[in-house]
């Protein structure tokens, strides 16, 4: 069964100083789901607005099925034993390498849990996947996260469009000669 296997793979369960990541679970869906209806978590989108539950049922799927696809993505990350959020890296079908995202729940926003998971996947994707390159995408309005990937080593590379809203690519390791 696939999901075994990717249960004992040595990335599916990592820790932090103090998190804990792992892969997501349908039993996710709820808290996903209202991690995605909070405004202040989908301010930054190109189109600002919470997800329905149907689309973030298929954000779930989606992380799932990366997970089963490659054999890595975005953890669940959880923190005193709740769940408070998702991060990791994916394949990046539009950008070379791969590419980092994260959404923490606002009450954990300010804490150093985003650094510490940025630094934990970096450590990750270049030792574990022996990744070339990673990418970080983010709205200029972003303050927040520019200030995270920049404290963690990611450059800013340029402006791309993205779901037709100009986005900063910033990038760390470099694109294959």
């Amino acid at each position: 069964m696939v999901e075994k296997q990717l249960n004992d793979a040595p990335q599916a369960i990592r820790h932090t100083a103090r998190m804990r990541l792992r892969i997501p679970a349908a039993a996710d869906i709820h808290f996903l789901t209202e991690l995605f209806l909070r405004p202040e978590v989908v301010a930054h989108r190109p189109v600002p607005r919470p997800d329905t539950p149907e689309e973030s049922a298929a954000r779930l799927a989606r992380d799932i099925a990366h997970w089963k696809d490659h054999g890595f993505g975005r953890w669940a990350v959880e923190a005193n034993g709740a769940l408070i959020g998702f991060g990791g890296v994916t394949v990046s079908k539009e950008f070379g390498g791969l590419n980092l995202s994260y959404h923490l729940q606002p009450e954990s926003w300010g804490k150093g849990y985003a650094i510490e998971l940025v630094l934990d996947t970096l450590a990750f994707a270049f030792g574990d996947l022996n990744a070339f390159r990673v990418i970080g995408l983010v709205r200029p309005v972003n303050a927040a996260s520019t200030r995270i990937l920049e404290k963690c080593g990611f450059q800013f590379e340029c402006e791309v469009m993205l779901h037709g809203a100009p986005t900063n690519l910033y990038a760390i390791g470099n694109l294959p000669p």
